[in-house]
């Protein structure tokens, strides 16, 4: 028995220090390919995509054809690299109709490692749609309550170490000091039969405490989790009725969110802009180029909502049932002009990386925690503010005891009543 307390302390030490090494390694391998995916995201994703060509090339395998060194200074400055007569750089140059590629002097070698660590980390999964490449990549982020989970489950592994230890300590102690009854002396005694080492392992209080802790901790845990995620919908990302890309309207082409959605910044919604908006661009933007000369079977949603024939708007019109991506409580009130136009935020705050989106999903939680911690941390900018103007100005009204009424406070506002 005192060899096999010997082996267990053996291996549960070299388990440790095994999973420690590959907790190292783990997360500074994924810190790399982590700072190379936001800046891909920030640098790249306007010209390039990993599996399908835009642009720019596919990235996809580009550390395969293309020597590190070669690439960093590509990188750097690609026309320097062409000017001096480098065969690949103007080779590739002349391959991709002579476009320049935006030199890049700010970054250092190892943030360019890092973008080319997550290239060669998102080319080795299966090719899937700009989904993928865009905004569910978020998932791969280490966030921070795994790794809190994680220092939980260590220590609480830590703990079951602790608890076997002593439990094999008694179980020797039983064994020397227990008195074996010999029936016959020339028959060999036999060992204690499972059942006899359940019967002592369940008189041992401390082990029957343990295993009742660790089952009230496993399901409590469980519970806790099911509960608190009750109503949160984070990655949410329902079909729409037309596969309308943000990366393409609001990232490419540079578009401003409030020229769809112009609620932002004068009401309480954001609005969902109507078909009409979009024909303001797609009367003459029909993608007929990459079809063969026929209308894009998206944009060809939009003149059958609109029963346009290409001349004129016929009776059978219907609005589009759009699917509703970020819905708050009835409880909970939130007024975009105060956020977009008071505060000043960008949508980028709430909506996440949405110029990077083909497809939109919700990208934060929207929990009350959330909002409360972004209230908490969000300076608040009143210089030249009109409506802190107003609240400055009728304090002052107040400290020289002049009449003050609910309407210089913004009583008359429709929002303080109608929700």
């Amino acid at each position: 028995m005192r060899n096999i307390s010997l082996l267990f302390r053996s291996v549960v030490k070299s388990l440790m220090l095994i999973m420690a090494t590959g907790l190292t390694i783990g997360t500074a391998s994924a810190q790399d390919v982590k700072e190379g995916e936001s800046l891909f995201k920030q640098k790249c994703t306007s010209c390039h995509a990993i599996n399908s060509d835009m642009v720019g090339p596919a990235l996809k395998g580009v550390n395969d054809r293309y020597s590190e060194e070669w690439l960093l200074k590509w990188i750097k400055n690609s026309q320097a690299l062409v000017a001096s007569g480098d065969e690949q750089a103007v080779a590739l140059f002349e391959g991709h109709n002579r476009v320049a590629m935006t030199p890049f002097p700010d970054l250092s070698d190892d943030q360019i490692r890092s973008i080319l660590a997550y290239i060669d980390d998102a080319g080795q999964a299966p090719a899937a749609s700009a989904t993928a490449e865009g905004g569910a990549a978020n998932n791969n982020d280490v966030s921070g309550f795994m790794l809190v989970g994680l220092g939980i489950v260590i220590v609480i592994a830590l703990l079951v170490i602790f608890a076997l230890n002593r439990v094999i300590r008694t179980l020797e102690r039983i064994i020397v000091n227990k008195e074996i009854e010999i029936v016959d002396e020339e028959e060999e005694p036999k060992g204690p039969t499972l059942m006899d080492k359940v019967k002592v392992l369940s008189k041992n209080k401390r082990l029957v405490f343990f295993a009742v802790l660790m089952l009230v901790v496993f399901l409590g845990s469980a519970g806790w989790k099911t509960l608190w995620d009750v109503g949160v919908h984070q990655g949410y990302q329902p079909v729409q009725p037309i596969k309308f890309s943000h990366q393409l309207h609001a990232g490419i082409n540079q578009i401003e969110c409030q020229y769809c959605h112009s609620g932002a910044f004068k009401s309480k919604n954001a609005s969902i802009p109507s078909a009409n908006v979009c024909m303001n661009c797609h009367k003459y933007v029909t993608a007929s180029d990459k079809y063969n000369g026929e209308t894009s079977p998206e944009i060809q949603k939009i003149y059958d909502a609109l029963d346009w024939d290409g001349q004129n708007y016929g009776p059978d019109q219907r609005p589009i049932q759009w699917i509703r991506i970020h819905n708050l409580p009835d409880f909970a009130y939130f007024n975009h002009s105060q956020h977009v136009s008071v505060a000043g935020l960008e949508c980028q705050n709430c909506h996440g990386p949405i110029e990077t989106m083909d497809e939109v999903y919700q990208f934060s939680p929207l929990t009350m925690k959330w909002c409360v911690n972004c209230h908490r941390e969000t300076e608040v900018n009143h210089k030249d503010n009109a409506y802190y103007d107003k609240l400055v100005a009728a304090h002052d009204k107040l400290k020289e005891g002049d009449k003050i009424t609910a309407a210089s406070l913004g009583g008359l506002e429709c929002g303080k009543c109608h929700y």
